[in-house]
């Protein structure tokens, strides 16, 4: 049984042992959350002959306080709001709408840096398979489901190397399917279950997305 992984590459080739009755359709396309989310679905995307793209999640932290997310912005226009923690601070659409826009500069500024020129995929009746390196709490992720449900992807299976078991129900009840090769009761990080588990850079990250395009240049 799996205890750590040597790095994401090697933890995209054992998660897409997990994923393998999707390998060779025609309707599957592979997101990665940026960025350590990029070289696990490039292993996955290679050995399922899957496009590939990035799917860019900008959490809406509450000014003055911003580790409390009162929402997030994501590719493709999605906007995704968390009515307990709005309601509850009376957040005017005002304040949403500023800092709103302020991510979306950032969330437009890494997709063009990521992509290179290169359009979107199409993700409207697709089966969408998206992945990180690893899910702790979930948010990020929770919020990537969410944004992938208002852009009408038609199933939706969310895949991480390790997912916290804490964490895992929550995750299964939005996505449709989760696949996972370590689900550990104890988690107190990402980075303990990778020998390696050195930050990707940008240009990792544009390298690797090339890569994919010129691999699989149908459009899906």
């Amino acid at each position: 049984m799996k205890t750590q992984f040597f790095d994401r590459t090697e933890a995209g080739e054992f998660l897409a042992e997990n994923l393998s009755t999707y390998a060779n359709r025609d309707d599957v396309i592979v997101l990665a959350l940026p960025r350590g989310g990029v070289p696990v679905a490039t292993e996955v995307a290679k050995r399922l002959n899957a496009p590939l793209d990035v799917f860019v999640v900008r959490k809406l932290g509450l000014p003055g306080h911003p580790e409390l997310a009162m929402g997030a912005i994501a590719s493709g226009g999605a906007r995704v709001f968390n009515g307990e923690v709005v309601n509850a601070m009376r957040i005017s659409d005002e304040v949403i709408d500023a800092v709103s826009g302020e991510e979306l500069i950032e969330l437009q500024r890494r997709e063009k840096a990521y992509r290179a020129g290169r359009p979107p995929l199409e993700l409207e009746g697709k089966t969408v398979i998206v992945i990180d390196d690893g899910i702790a709490t979930g948010s990020t992720m929770l919020a990537a489901v969410s944004a992938l449900r208002q852009l009408n992807a038609a199933r939706i299976v969310v895949a991480a190397p390790v997912v916290a078991a804490s964490t895992y129900r929550e995750i299964q009840r939005a996505a449709d399917e989760v696949a996972t090769v370590m689900l550990p009761e104890h988690f107190y990080a990402v980075g303990q279950w990778y020998e390696d588990f050195s930050q990707t850079t940008d240009d990792e990250v544009r390298d690797l997305l090339a890569q994919a395009a010129r691999r699989q240049p149908v459009e899906a």
